[in-house]
C-alpha cells in the first residue's frame, strides 16, 4: 500500500512538472507577479494610446500592474517576434494590428513568427479607417490636388508611415497601385515620429490612423485630405473618402485598420478567457465606447474563435493585395 501511494505520488508530481507552471496555476491566476503589456511600436501610436488606455483599468481589476514596454521596427515584427518567445504564463499581452498580425508575414521575406499559430487571439479591440492629412501650410486641398502634384513631381511627393508594411503604407501603395500615380514611401519605426514631420513639413503627406491623426487635425496642425473607408466618418463628416473623391482608378477604394491583443501560443485557456473577460467589459464601459468613437474607431465585440477567423481572412486578403501590387519590403 505504502509502495503504490509512493508511486502515485511520484507520477502525479512528475506530470505536474511537466505540465506549464501557470497551467498548474491557473486556477489562481493572477498570483500578483506584474504583467507586461508588449506594443510592437514606439510610444504614440494608436497600438501605444489603446495599451495605456487598457492597462490601467485591466491593472485595477486584476489586482497587479500592467507595464507597457514598446519594442518598435520593421513595421510590428521585431517587437511581436519577441511576444512570440514569452513564456506562455498570462503575464505577457501583446497588441496585435492588422500590419504585425497579417500583412507583415507576405511583405516580409522571413520574420521570426507565424501571425496565427505563434499566439492566441483575446480581444478585437476595433477596426478604423486610415485618413491622408497634410501640414496646415501645404497647398493641397483635396485628393485631386495631391495626385496632380505628385504626377508632376520627379519621385512623387514624399508620404510618411509607421513602418514598412503597416496600414498607413499598404494604403498609398494600394493607392499608387490602382491610380497608376508615383509615391516617395518614408518609413518611421512608429507613428508618432511620422507625424511629428507630417505636422512639421518634411514630408509632403501621410496616411495614418484616425486614432493618432484625429487630435492633429482638430487643432489645425493637419489638414484632413480624405478617408479611406467606404463611407465618410461621423468624427469628420466634412472629410471626403477616397472613393468619392472623383480619382480615376480609386471608385472602389478601401482600406481599415485595426487593432487587437493577444498572448502567446499555448497560455491556458481559463487564463485567456478570463483576459477576454475582463479587457471586453473594459472595452464596453460607456467612457471606453466614448473614446473609441472619438478616435474614428468602430468598437468590435468578437469571441476569441471569431477574432481567430477574422486574423486568417486578413492574412489572406493581404496576401492577395501584396502579390498583385508587387509590394516589397524597403
Amino acid at each position: 500500500m505504502q509502495r503504490r501511494t509512493l508511486i502515485r505520488t511520484a507520477l502525479a508530481t512528475s506530470l505536474a512538472a511537466g505540465l506549464p507552471a501557470a497551467f498548474a496555476q491557473s486556477g489562481n491566476w493572477p498570483t500578483g507577479k506584474a504583467m507586461t503589456y508588449l506594443v510592437p511600436f514606439p510610444a504614440g501610436g494608436t497600438t501605444d494610446v489603446l495599451a495605456r488606455l487598457i492597462a490601467q483599468k485591466l491593472g485595477t481589476v486584476l489586482g497587479t500592474s500592467v507595464i507597457i514596454d514598446n519594442k518598435g521596427g520593421a513595421g510590428g515584427s521585431v517587437g511581436s517576434e519577441v511576444g512570440s518567445r514569452a513564456a506562455p504564463d498570462g503575464y505577457t499581452l501583446i497588441g496585435g494590428t492588422i500590419s504585425s498580425h497579417a500583412i507583415n508575414v507576405s511583405l516580409y521575406p522571413k520574420i521570426g513568427y507565424d501571425p496565427q499559430k505563434s499566439f492566441a487571439p483575446v480581444t478585437l479591440i476595433g477596426t478604423n479607417p486610415v485618413v491622408l492629412v497634410v501640414n496646415q501650410a501645404s497647398p493641397y486641398k483635396t485628393l485631386k490636388d495631391v495626385m496632380a502634384a505628385s504626377k508632376a513631381k520627379s519621385g512623387g511627393l514624399s508620404s510618411a508611415s509607421a513602418g514598412t508594411g503597416t496600414s498607413q503604407h499598404l494604403a498609398l501603395e494600394l493607392m499608387a497601385f490602382k491610380s497608376g500615380v508615383k509615391f516617395t514611401h518614408i518609413p518611421y519605426k512608429g507613428s508618432g515620429p511620422a507625424i511629428q514631420d507630417a505636422i512639421g513639413g518634411q514630408v509632403d503627406m501621410m496616411f495614418d490612423t484616425t486614432v493618432v491623426a484625429g487630435p492633429h487635425i482638430q487643432s489645425g496642425k493637419l489638414r484632413a485630405i480624405a478617408v479611406t473607408s467606404s463611407k465618410r466618418l461621423a468624427s469628420m463628416p466634412d472629410v471626403p473618402t477616397v472613393a468619392e473623391s472623383g480619382v480615376p482608378g480609386l471608385q472602389d477604394f478601401e482600406v481599415v485598420s485595426w487593432q487587437a491583443i493577444f498572448v502567446p501560443a499555448g497560455t491556458p485557456v481559463p487564463v485567456v478567457d478570463r483576459l477576454h473577460t475582463e479587457i471586453r467589459t473594459i472595452l464596453a464601459a460607456p467612457d471606453m465606447q466614448e473614446k473609441l468613437k472619438g478616435f474614428g474607431m468602430e468598437p468590435a465585440d468578437l469571441s476569441t474563435k471569431q477574432i481567430a477567423a477574422f486574423q486568417k481572412a486578413e492574412v489572406e486578403k493581404w496576401a492577395q493585395v501584396i502579390k498583385a501590387a508587387g509590394i516589397k519590403a524597403d
